[in-house]
């Protein structure tokens, strides 16, 4: 199999980014809809162990590499094209900055409005050499996870996937199986030691956030176990991303998932879809408050049924998602083509 093209989208991105959305919704639903700790030993206590466990700075992790990936391509297209790459990708940054302001006005500690600032801090290093870019995300990456957790994270994140974007290892997949394969067995007695490390430090109540009123042997606590957290969910992230990019590779599998694939395809419109749908049904249905971290995650499969549906039907008939498609014309300040060139084929055949 031949390399894919730099112009040719890179379908693992979409079911990677579509991956990721699914756990960032099990993590994020929990403050917007004001979620209690769970009484020490109840169903809900486990499933906010297993959450904590399994999801929490895990799949935050792989949605902020995919971005450094997606900079490089989105960079590396736009040069190749003879165009001003550095001027559309910072207008693809303002926009996202607007976005990510307006949306944490409803979702606070949302990823977009940091995501931007991070992405000006980012444009320079598009000129190191991979080699460089990969040595300074690994330094980065341990002192920020125990630092600052998610937020000083993001860079070095941004880095890695810069430097995996610049050595080209999702266009050459198919080249790269017995690496990935390697690093998925790797990863995986990693992730496991990982796991249950975090679960032997694991305080009884939930410790997503430090909350007012800890005492500072508490707080001190708290800081040691979710620098250990943010670290170990990059060794969890590493065997989710490459347990995917096997599985993908399995043309039954493939199909099974396509679901998955254009929910990541359309991350901007169904990321933001996600806030809004939580918010509405809150409204409507009186939840805030009032909902076990079962029911949030039962909602959260019933939301991602939804938007993989949505997805789907809206592909079929476009080219792009509408936030998509808002976010193109605010980078290249034209109107693209929206209409998916085989369902326009298949209308023009009526006529």
């Amino acid at each position: 199999m031949n390399p894919i093209s730099e112009n040719k989208r890179i379908e693992t991105l979409d079911y990677l980014r579509g991956f990721a959305l699914i756990g960032i919704l099990l993590v994020n639903i929990l403050p917007l809809l004001n979620v209690a700790p769970a009484e020490a030993g109840t169903a809900n206590w486990y499933m906010s162990r297993i959450l904590d466990l399994t999801v929490e700075s895990r799949f935050y992790v792989i949605f902020t590499f995919l971005f450094g990936v997606g900079f490089y391509l989105f960079l590396s297209r736009a040069i190749e094209k003879g165009n001003n790459g550095y001027l559309l990708f910072i207008r693809r940054l303002i926009f996202l900055l607007a976005i990510g302001f307006v949306h944490q006005k409803f979702h606070p500690g949302e990823a977009l409005f940091l995501y931007a600032i991070a992405g000006f801090i980012l444009l320079p290093f598009y000129k190191f050499k991979p080699k460089i870019n990969l040595i300074i995300a690994l330094a980065l990456i341990l002192p920020a996870a125990f630092l600052g957790g998610k937020l000083l994270l993001i860079l070095p994140l941004f880095l890695l996937g810069l430097a995996a974007g610049q050595y080209k290892v999702f266009q050459r997949l198919a080249e790269s199986k017995s690496a990935i394969r390697k690093l998925h067995w790797i990863s995986f007695p990693m992730a496991a030691i990982g796991i249950f490390i975090q679960y032997h430090i694991l305080p009884e109540q939930n410790v997503m956030v430090i909350e007012e009123g800890s005492s500072s042997s508490e707080m001190i606590a708290m800081q040691i176990y979710q620098g250990a957290a943010a670290f170990i969910g990059l060794l969890v992230a590493l065997f989710y991303v490459t347990t995917l990019v096997r599985a993908v590779q399995h043309p039954f599998i493939r199909t099974l998932l396509k679901p998955l694939s254009a929910y990541g395809q359309m991350a901007l419109t169904n990321y933001l879809g996600q806030t809004i749908i939580v918010l509405m049904a809150a409204a409507f249905f009186n939840l805030n408050g009032m909902l076990s971290p079962i029911q949030t995650t039962l909602l959260c499969i019933g939301i991602y049924i939804i938007q993989m549906i949505f997805s789907m039907i809206w592909l079929s008939f476009f080219k792009m998602g509408p936030m998509e498609w808002i976010w193109r014309m605010a980078t290249y300040w034209t109107i693209p083509a929206i209409r998916n060139e085989r369902y326009c084929k298949q209308t023009d055949k009526h006529f």
